[in-house]
């Protein structure tokens, strides 16, 4: 989603605004812009399109001495991409960077244009600054102005502001948005996440919803809740692949060792919980969005199968709206990449306030969704930079199905040779999720073949069921064809109508779980003319098309195997038709509006 920059000191101010935005690219964005305050002159340059037209936009401007500056990487909610609609959005002396969505801006707007204010842009962020420098016409001071603007307006927000009325300062106001400030010596940094100021800062402050404030080059040690500014500074460099999905969908061997590591002993799972977490659980609730979702449900088979308790799995951006029903003795869980997922946030913000036992499964330590939860695992997936989830998705599943073992363990409803046949299989997973060059190979070639048509159907049951709901969602996001995830047995309840002979069906036959049913499942499309391409251990005559993965002895392991043959057929579909796959278009990383 959006990105924001900041920074107070003497570097080049340019270097440090596009420095720090590159670093935010990829979460997702359709324009950009920086303002530049030093030696009272207030420069504003934003393009839409890549970051590169933003650079070739200012490449002759120089702002050399002590400044202000903010920077901002726009993903459209209000208006289309445009450059006038880009941020920072300027008035007569000031400029404003916003992260969020002001619910209440068209009622400003109105009272503001019948008092003469004219609009340029159609924002909501364009109000706050027509809004600010009103106020100081009538404030005694600056950081009342800012105060009142701030306290106009109803929504989610990450505000920056500068101006010419205090030229060494930056005004800042957080509600929903993720926003942090950092400190080295003589230099202040402001961010929308700790990614750009890895390596830059020494001290750090997240800061929280309600926080309004001033900041300049001294007053950082009057903040509370100051931490050590910890993390290396992500690689840059595709490694030699063609894209970092690409990278990252290789690397899941590597990450997934991470995940377990200190977790899975030689006889039993050890989880950073106290022993009496599971006392009084007797369901579990989770929440998510998207490829977190997909990773939920997976979990949902794994808890009730192996931990015998109740699990449903909803949607965040559906469950606050639907006056859910929230039972005392349920684990409520949420999932999130980037543990900023505005729906999820708040519906973990609704659980906690009925007295919920709450746990983030989450990638990013810090994170609003990680402080906000009572409970946390970190999924240690490392920076995800791809848009399109790969490793997030398999080391969410994988830390679930380790939880689902650990809460079976602690409630003794699994016995020590279980335990050690599902680590067993845990560790066979990790090789599943090594790329075979030649099925790699193979994807490349069969590609070709699954261009046209007129849509995908990828079916699978039980625990497959979710992988082909993600599967279905990787191709959509990265060629955007469209593709829909089924359970086998619905084919015959409706969806079965769309098969003919330009409906192309991915079908997942795990040898160790209902493959007979699956196996039917496909009959029945493929006696309807569509093509089938199946994923399989072993050859199927049904099958137009076979990939065939590794022998494995577990369905887990045939799991982990299949996902991998699903995000190399969605990349390779994605490449030959052309696309960004790291950055596909109306796509965000990080989701901080509803």
């Amino acid at each position: 989603m959006c990105g924001i920059v900041g920074y107070i000191g003497n570097k080049e101010k340019k270097e440090v605004m596009l420095s720090g935005l590159r670093e935010l690219e990829y979460r997702g964005y359709d324009s950009a812009g920086i303002s530049v305050l030093s030696s009272d002159v207030l420069s504003t340059f934003k393009t839409t399109g890549k970051l590169i037209n933003l650079e070739n936009k200012c490449k002759d401007f120089k702002s050399s001495g002590f400044g202000v500056a903010i920077g901002h990487t726009r993903w459209a909610t209000h208006g289309k991409a445009t450059e006038i609609n880009a941020h920072p959005h300027f008035g007569e002396t000031s400029s404003v960077v916003h992260n969020g969505i002001i619910e209440n801006f068209l009622e400003i707007k109105t009272k503001l244009e019948s008092e003469g204010k004219i609009f340029l842009s159609q924002t909501d962020t364009e109000v706050i600054i027509h809004l600010f420098e009103e106020n100081l016409n009538i404030c005694s001071n600056y950081l009342e102005a800012f105060k009142n603007t701030i306290n106009s307006l109803i929504g989610s927000y990450a505000i920056l502001l500068i101006t010419k009325s205090a030229p060494d300062k930056i005004f800042y106001a957080k509600n929903g948005s993720p926003l942090l400030v950092g400190a080295s010596k003589d230099e202040i940094y402001f961010a929308s996440s700790s990614t750009p100021l890895i390596g830059l800062i020494d001290r750090v402050c997240y800061l929280e919803d309600g926080d309004i404030g001033v900041m300049d080059i001294d007053s950082f040690n009057d903040l509370t809740n100051i931490q050590p500014m910890s993390g290396e500074k992500m690689s840059s460099q595709k490694d030699g692949y063609r894209y970092f999905m690409e990278k990252e969908i290789y690397e899941q061997h590597k990450i997934l060792q991470d995940t377990i590591r200190g977790r899975i002993l030689d006889n039993n799972v050890n989880l950073e919980l106290p022993d009496d977490f599971v006392n009084g659980v007797n369901r579990i609730l989770i929440c998510a969005c998207g490829t977190s979702y997909n990773a939920g449900l997976s979990a949902k088979y794994l808890f009730e199968r192996e931990a015998k308790i109740k699990t449903d799995v909803v949607i965040a951006s559906e469950f606050r709206y639907a006056e859910p029903i929230m039972e005392k003795d349920s684990l409520f869980i949420v999932i999130s990449q980037s543990g900023e997922t505005a729906d999820t946030l708040e519906a973990l913000k609704l659980a906690n306030k009925n007295n919920l036992k709450t746990l983030a499964i989450c990638n990013v330590d810090n994170s609003s969704i990680v402080r906000e939860a009572k409970y946390s695992l970190l999924t240690r997936a490392g920076i995800e930079k791809g848009v399109a989830s790969t490793k997030a998705f398999s080391s969410q599943v994988m830390l679930l199905w380790i939880l689902g073992i650990y809460i079976s363990q602690r409630k003794n409803l699994i016995s020590k040779t279980q335990i050690k046949a599902q680590i067993a299989s845990i560790k066979s997973s990790l090789e599943a999720v090594k790329v075979n060059s030649y099925i790699h190979d193979k994807l490349k070639k069969l590609s070709k073949r699954y261009l046209h048509g007129h849509g995908f159907f990828f079916i699978g049951r039980d625990i497959f069921y979710p992988l082909a709901l993600e599967g279905a969602l990787k191709l959509k996001e990265i060629s955007y064809l469209h593709a829909e995830g089924y359970p086998g047995g619905e084919m015959k309840h409706g969806p079965i109508a769309l098969a003919d002979s330009e409906l192309f069906c991915v079908s997942l036959m795990p040898k160790h779980l209902l493959y007979d049913k699956i196996k039917n499942n496909t009959q029945e499309l493929s006696a309807r003319d569509a093509t089938i391409c199946i994923v399989a251990q072993e050859y199927n005559d049904v099958a137009d098309d076979i990939v065939l993965i590794d022998k494995f002895d577990s369905y887990m392991e045939e799991f982990f195997a299949m996902m991998i043959v699903l995000q190399l057929l969605a990349l390779e579909i994605a490449i030959r038709l052309g696309n960004d796959v790291d950055m596909p278009r109306n796509l965000a990383k990080s989701v901080t509006v509803e």
